[in-house]
């Protein structure tokens, strides 16, 4: 709904006072002050009852051209139809005017009278117009965004759902493996892995964390992932302190991590290298890169989420490089951002 209280508060009145001293309906000479107040009381109603009228053949007529696709005609319809109505009302209050006022009858006057009445309803139509088109485009906007919130929520909840149960299998088999081999490193995994679900279970409604609470995250899920991929992962970490009260959506280097171990090959001889590396206002996680000789199967959740997350929340993007022997994404990082981390 267009909040035109303020243009009804001083246009009303406006046009009901100008209008017919333009158009020459009212002669002042001919009145007392009590007269003339009287006078452009009358012809302030004349505007009221023009205006409000004009507003409801707006609210009326707009489910009804809505099957019309262009613009103009839409206008041009409305314009139409309440020019006709302030014909009406002008020709009407005019004639009254004029058959009771001290005034001397002249057509010209009338005439001039509605026409000016007519260009002032074309005007404000058209404000009308531009002003709802204006609420419209930002409601749709709204809507929009909701929906990428919702969709990106969704797709977030999906990637979680599909590589939770895959990283619980493999990770509960290296921790019976070692649980058999290795008591005490079994009892380290055991902690480091409610440290990472911890994580996920706190943070998962989140928008976005500090820094320093992602890498803590980082470095408790990469002590798991090197254990059960027996040594072929390292994984190098250059960020100052300064840098770790910066903002980032929670997991969001983690997905990089998952994707890269899932698309590429490493031994020991040739291990998959992760190098995490603050430069201004953007994190760079950059891996070498091996492909797998074979499809991996992937749904393409991950980077697009990531992607979606940072556009809706900070109307920033990821960039992603690919290279011929590393794979590169540049993380935005927020700083001195209203959204609160909670």
């Amino acid at each position: 709904m267009i909040r035109d209280v303020y243009l009804k508060l001083i246009f009303i009145p406006l046009l009901g006072i100008f209008l017919p001293l333009i158009s020459g309906l009212i002669t002042y000479e001919l009145y007392t002050i009590p007269g003339i107040i009287l006078a452009n009381v009358y012809f302030i109603l004349t505007s009221l009852m023009i205006w409000f009228g004009c507003n409801w053949i707006h609210f009326k007529l707009r489910p009804l051209y809505t099957p019309i696709k262009s613009l103009p005609a839409k206008v041009g319809t409305v314009c139409f139809i309440s020019g006709i109505y302030g014909c009406c009302i002008g020709l009407v209050s005019s004639l009254l005017w004029l058959s009771y006022s001290k005034e001397v009858f002249s057509w010209a006057a009338i005439y001039k009278f509605i026409a000016i009445c007519v260009a002032a309803i074309i005007l404000f139509t058209l404000v009308y117009e531009i002003l709802f088109l204006t609420k419209e485009r930002e409601i749709d906007t709204r809507i929009v965004d909701q929906l990428d919130r919702e969709r990106s929520h969704a797709e977030l909840q999906a990637l979680a759902n599909e590589l939770d149960p895959h990283f619980i299998f493999n990770s509960l088999n290296t921790l019976n493996h070692l649980i058999l081999n290795n008591p005490a490193q079994a009892h380290m995994f055991n902690n480091k892995l409610a440290q990472v679900y911890k994580y996920f279970l706190i943070n998962k409604n989140r928008e976005l964390i500090p820094l320093k609470e992602e890498i803590d995250f980082i470095e408790d899920y990469f002590f798991l992932l090197k254990i059960r991929h027996e040594g072929k992962l390292q994984l190098k970490i250059d960020i100052g302190l300064e840098d770790q009260e910066a903002l980032l959506p929670p997991c969001a280097v983690q997905v990089l991590i998952e994707n890269a171990i899932k698309h590429n090959e490493f031994t020991e001889g040739n291990p998959l290298t992760i190098n995490l590396i603050m430069k201004g206002n953007h994190l760079y996680i950059i891996n070498n890169a091996k492909p797998k000789l074979y499809s991996v199967g992937s749904t393409g959740i991950g980077l697009r989420n990531l992607s979606s997350r940072y556009r809706i929340l900070v109307s920033k993007d990821i960039e992603i490089e690919k290279g011929r022997d590393h794979f590169s994404v540049k993380l935005p990082i927020i700083r001195n951002h209203p959204r609160t981390a909670g």
